[in-house]
């Protein structure tokens, strides 16, 4: 091989190398994503039963039902729609009817019951999805401004 063939054959194989490093990547990032819903969005998506996501909202006043075990059911909203959602574990210490909440999980088979495996309070008093207190406001609830994430 000649010098230039030599140099080409190089450049190639470590072009080669770099795009099998991106499609890995991109190939890992594709198994572990899961996007962010609030349950009004729910009604215009189709999601395939096992396919994961972040559902969002507040808790609704009045629907934390503790079942067996450590099996809890509650319900998230947004004002304009609602998903029911059942987790098994320890709740955080900030869950509470009312305040917002952040559950990782799928849909279960044959229902629209989301299956949470993680949850995640709100961690202090300002904070508020940014379409969630949108929803608030134009349903005629006051909020100080702070609750906003832009």
């Amino acid at each position: 091989m000649t010098r230039k063939q030599k140099r080409l054959a190089v450049i190639a194989g470590g072009m080669s190398f770099i795009l099998a490093a991106v499609l890995l990547v991109m190939f890992a990032f594709s198994q572990t994503i899961a996007y962010f819903y609030v349950p009004g969005d729910l009604k215009s998506v189709e999601l395939d039963a096992g396919t994961r996501i972040r559902l969002g909202g507040l808790v609704e006043d009045g629907s934390v039902k503790r079942g067996e075990g450590s099996t809890i059911t509650f319900t998230v909203t947004d004002t304009l729609a609602t998903v029911p959602v059942t987790y098994t574990g320890i709740l955080p210490d900030l869950f509470r009817e009312g305040q917002g909440v952040v559950a990782e999980g799928s849909f279960r088979e044959g229902d629209r019951v989301f299956v949470a495996d993680t949850v995640l309070a709100k961690h202090d008093e300002t904070y508020m999805p940014k379409d969630v207190a949108d929803r608030l406001e134009a349903q005629g609830v006051q909020l100080s401004g702070k609750e906003k994430i832009q």
